[in-house]
């Protein structure tokens, strides 16, 4: 499945209402380990087709940043049913992104 960009006007529908869990990637432009974890990430979402794989650019919308804590990034966050599950800041490798989605 291709990747969405989440945004605030996007939330509701893309995430809250998602039938499938969802893996959101918090990033920005500037950062580099986000770049290093952008096409671990990519990957993830061509791979599975049971999951939805959203990127939220903290800058654009610092308010999802805000909502979910996000102080350092990258940060990967787990939503099942509207609600988040896991949470994961830094780098990760893809088995432990991939266990974090179950």
């Amino acid at each position: 499945m291709a990747v969405i960009t989440v945004t605030g006007e996007n939330f509701q529908t893309e995430v809250v209402a998602s039938e499938v869990p969802v893996l959101l990637d918090f990033w920005a432009s500037w950062c580099g380990p986000c770049k290093m974890l952008s096409p671990v990430v990519d990957e993830i979402a061509e791979e599975r087709s049971d999951i939805k794989v959203g990127k939220v650019n903290v800058d654009d919308e610092p308010e999802l940043a805000q909502m979910f804590g996000v102080m350092s990034i990258p940060t990967l966050v787990v939503m099942k049913d509207g609600k988040a599950v896991n949470k994961s800041v830094g780098v990760a490798p893809k088995a432990k992104i991939l266990s974090m989605l179950g």
